[in-house]
């Protein structure tokens, strides 16, 4: 009788790399669902099932866990973005809906708002929060907003097609409604209200329509 082969065997350096991301996911979820305050490395090191031993080799302060934790963050930022671009449900994303005109800018502008209810926001404004106070965790963070930048324009770009975004407003209102909507979503702080009946969610959409209309020849 044929034998199974067993499972192969996970080298020094895969082990390592898992335990590391255990770790991180273990800070992001910890920044999410319990705030900075309560994120410490005994409250991580639970999350992650990790041994204190290998997390301390990891990141030997809370300092360096939570600097890591914010690159972490920015890379999980720009995947969360992307899957939206690229889910099956986004007609517009892969080719089978409207590439230009109205109909787009409500869909993308749905699509950028919902990226704004996801954990890695919070997460991420937990981390912000805590930089108004500590040089170095401003510093890092000031750092991966930069670096990522570029990328998360691309992604709105993608979202809104090339047709809108090809338009020379395009730069300025990509840039008004972002930051709209991340004032908009911290004020879901302490209303509890349901972002997906956001009253601010028509006034984007119909400022996007009259920043994007065809520009006068």
């Amino acid at each position: 009788m044929p034998v199974d082969d067993p499972e192969p065997r996970r080298t020094q350096r895969q082990r390592r790399a898992s335990s590391r991301e255990l770790i991180l996911d273990a800070a992001v979820r910890g920044l999410f669902e319990d705030g900075y305050a309560r994120t410490t490395t005994v409250a991580i090191q639970t999350r992650a099932g990790v041994s204190r031993g290998r997390l301390l080799h990891h990141f030997p302060s809370r300092e360096d866990l939570l600097v890591a934790a914010a690159q972490h963050l920015a890379g999980e930022r720009i995947e969360e973005m992307r899957r939206f671009v690229l889910s099956p449900d986004d007609e517009a994303a892969d080719g089978d809906g409207p590439t230009d005109g109205g109909e787009r800018i409500d869909l993308a502008t749905e699509l950028l708002w919902a990226t704004f209810r996801a954990p890695y926001f919070w997460a991420a404004m937990e981390l912000w929060t805590a930089a108004r106070t500590d040089a170095d965790l401003a510093a890092t963070l000031a750092g991966a907003e930069r670096q990522l930048g570029g990328a998360i324009n691309s992604v709105i770009a993608a979202m809104y097609g090339p047709v809108l975004s090809a338009h020379p407003s395009f730069p300025a209102a990509r840039d008004l409604i972002f930051t709209s909507m991340r004032g908009v979503a911290l004020t879901y702080a302490v209303t509890g209200h349901d972002p997906r009946t956001e009253p601010h969610l028509s006034l984007w959409k119909r400022v996007l329509r009259e920043m994007l209309a065809a520009p006068e020849g």
